[in-house]
């Protein structure tokens, strides 16, 4: 699976959390449908790419398959994580993106610039990778 913020990753955890209220699971199939809405585009989402995904959700205790089925359901760790992904993505990240605009308004760009400045000291603070 890619990282946060790709298109498709995000589009998973987007179909993963339209599942949440899914008392039955949802299968394969339907969960192709929703990340192929998500993304919006003609491509379509491959069975290869869905089984390839289930698989690493599974193996990474997000999702578990039902007994004698071809279903599936959220763990308690897969909605947290579900959740928390598309809120973070929702609330902050395109909001932060599209502040950098040129035609924003120059208080919020400057809001963006101190944000990435703060990130970037941490996380060179914390070694996770070298500051832009």
């Amino acid at each position: 699976m890619s990282c946060f913020g790709d298109p498709r990753v995000m589009a998973l955890v987007g179909s993963l959390c339209q599942t949440l209220l899914a008392a039955t699971g949802f299968t394969n199939k339907n969960l192709r449908v929703l990340i192929t809405g998500l993304l919006g585009t003609t491509t379509i989402y491959s069975t290869g790419q869905m089984a390839y995904d289930l698989r690493r959700l599974r193996l990474n205790g997000l999702i578990r398959r039902l007994p004698r089925s071809n279903r599936y359901v959220l763990t308690d760790d897969g909605v947290r994580i579900a959740v928390f992904n598309t809120k973070v993505n929702n609330r902050l990240l395109v909001p932060l993106a599209a502040a950098d605009q040129p035609k924003r308004h120059p208080k919020l760009r400057a809001a963006l610039k101190t944000i990435t400045r703060h990130v970037d000291d941490y996380a060179a603070q914390a070694r996770l990778f070298r500051a832009l």
